[in-house]
């Protein structure tokens, strides 16, 4: 049988270590699919409701096993609805190759339907994805694939999406003589430099005081935990999270101070003042990680390692390997130092004090320590955006062992549900059986993009779905609250009954409605011992303020 483009494209995605390829199918992509059903069981097609969600998918498996996170998509409608998701990769630099279907190249220009060619005054696909890639080429022949595919590969290997934009007849045509795909392991960058800067600045820093460290995601993505808390012990250092990047620090570590910016704790500005230097890593440090920081920041020395440069002046020193860069440095400042086997004793940072809630429902600290005491050791959470967002940054603690996932980059609501999913395929089974994944979203969210739960039922993926539901866009109803003098709200809606809704779609899931901690605290423990999904609604007050540092600062300037 011949070898067609699409096969090799499913052999390449292979040989990258992909294990799924999320997407939904349609005319300008099934070639795709027939070529994923015919290749060896290492590699599957997962389609979901909607390429939004597909897009998250790729994003949410990338994240997890810190490789690549592969979406397919047709023309059209289709490949319009990843834009939102591939944006989001974009804004965070998640690497996700997009294999993108076009109509046949000998009717692009030629009236096609779905035509994205920019040929005739038809939308051009390459620019648009362009603005929003790390790399977009479109495959006009077999003989330019081998070049464009490693070109794409590269490129969001060095953290960002790449899309490739397919004609139909170029997938359907035979590969040839070409030979198969060879990927070059990822070149990794290092500012030799900077990195003496940085280790003079914290040399200096040592003999004079204390020294902060704000760790933000890409540890994650490195892998580099346990070389950053090696580097945080040797330097006696106190140590903060940017809110996307909770499970880089273990949380209840005694030297933990919580989460910096929109969303964060006193104990790490308490830290800051008290701070000689700041050392950050892995986060440029964007508005959401630095609101009501940047004056203590501005009265220490801030150094600074990663991949991208910091919005605030620092010591900076580029970094693509940050497991490999704190080992060293740790090992530079070793000296003298003891290791501690010991286990930590528990510590959570204090929480923001927020205006009593008196209207219906659970309040969110309750609700969401009520979650924490419930989740095994290595249970994955992934946050969506909004009050709930802010809440579940603020009050819980990860999981050891476990991934915290929040969407920063663009904020898109109802991305946790096709992330959570994504990121499940990839970790749902761990060395001791099955490891579970959160969802905490709000009903807004849910709207959106909730109904993948489906693709969990689907594939009995061991994801619990938790929806807070007030009814609201809750963030939207605070913002007409405090800016714009409460004299109306656009985003209160009609009551509705999520659980018993959800338990009538899908008879085959288990799916309760709580109004109370002990409710919920029997329900979580039901989810938990389940194989499957499980869905849980929770009624909250759409007028409770969260903790969210640019609101509490507003209610203290009101007389």
């Amino acid at each position: 049988m011949p070898s067609r483009v699409v096969d090799y494209l499913v052999r390449a995605v292979s040989t990258l270590g992909v294990r799924h390829i999320f997407g939904v199918d349609g005319a300008n992509i099934e070639d795709l699919y027939d070529a994923l059903f015919d290749a060896p069981d290492d590699v599957a097609g997962i389609v979901a409701k909607h390429e939004f969600s597909a897009a998250t998918m790729a994003d949410g498996y990338a994240r997890s096993t810190g490789g690549l996170g592969v979406v397919a998509a047709t023309s059209g409608g289709g490949a319009m609805n990843l834009v939102a998701g591939l944006a989001e990769s974009f804004a965070s630099r998640v690497p996700v190759l997009a294999l993108v279907g076009q109509p046949p190249t000998a009717l692009e220009g030629n009236g096609a339907f779905q035509d994205s060619s920019g040929l005739a005054g038809t939308i051009d696909a390459a620019r648009m994805f362009g603005a929003i890639t790390q790399y977009c080429a479109r495959v006009d022949s077999v003989a330019e694939l081998p070049d464009k595919l490693s070109r794409a590969v590269d490129a969001a290997r060095r953290g960002g999406p790449a899309v490739l934009l397919l004609p139909k007849d170029v997938q359907q045509s035979d590969i040839g003589d070409i030979p198969p795909f060879r990927s070059s392991p990822p070149t990794h960058r290092r500012d030799e430099n900077g990195l003496a800067r940085v280790r003079a600045a914290l040399t200096a820093a040592r003999t004079l005081g204390k020294i902060v460290i704000i760790v933000g995601d890409q540890v994650a993505r490195d892998d580099a935990r346990a070389e950053l808390a090696r580097l945080a012990r040797t330097l006696d250092a106190s140590v903060g999270v940017a809110p996307d990047a909770k499970d880089t620090y273990d949380n209840a570590d005694p030297a933990y101070c919580g989460v910096a910016g929109s969303m964060g704790h006193p104990e790490l500005s308490a830290a800051l003042r008290a701070a000689t230097l700041c050392l950050i890593v892995g986060t440029p440090m964007p508005i959401t990680a630095r609101t009501g920081l940047d004056e203590l920041l501005a009265g220490c020395t801030v150094a600074h390692i990663g991949v991208a440069a910091p919005y605030l002046s620092a010591i900076h020193a580029t970094s693509t390997d940050l497991a490999r860069d704190l080992a060293e440095l740790a090992d530079e400042f070793t000296e003298g130092v003891e290791e501690s086997s010991h286990p930590y004793p528990p510590h959570a940072p204090t929480p923001l004090r927020v205006p009593e809630s008196t209207g219906p429902g659970l309040r969110y600290r309750e609700l969401v320590e009520t979650i924490e005491a419930l989740l095994p050791e290595g249970t994955d959470v992934f946050a969506d955006a909004g009050n709930t967002g802010a809440a579940v940054v603020h009050h819980l603690r990860v999981p050891r062992g476990g991934r915290f996932v929040v969407a920063l980059g663009m904020g898109g609501m109802g991305y946790a549900f096709g992330a959570a999913i994504g990121s499940a395929f990839a970790r749902h089974r761990g060395p001791s059986g099955i490891r579970r994944t959160v969802v905490i979203a709000g009903d807004g969210a849910f709207y959106m993009h909730g109904m993948e739960l489906h693709t969990a039922i689907e594939h009995q993926l061991p994801v619990i779905f938790i929806v807070l539901n007030n009814n609201a866009h809750a963030m939207c109803v605070t913002r007409e609250q405090l800016y714009y003098r409460d004299r109306y709200s656009f985003n209160r809606f009609r009551p509705t009954n999520l659980g018993a809704g959800i338990d009538a779609m899908f008879p085959e899931l288990s799916a309760y409605s709580v109004r109370t901690t002990a409710e919920l605290a029997i329900a979580l423990g039901r989810c938990v011992e389940s194989e499957g999904p499980t869905f849980i609604s929770i009624d909250v007050d759409p007028d409770e303020v969260p903790p969210f540092i640019p609101f509490l600062a507003t209610l203290e300037k009101k007389p």
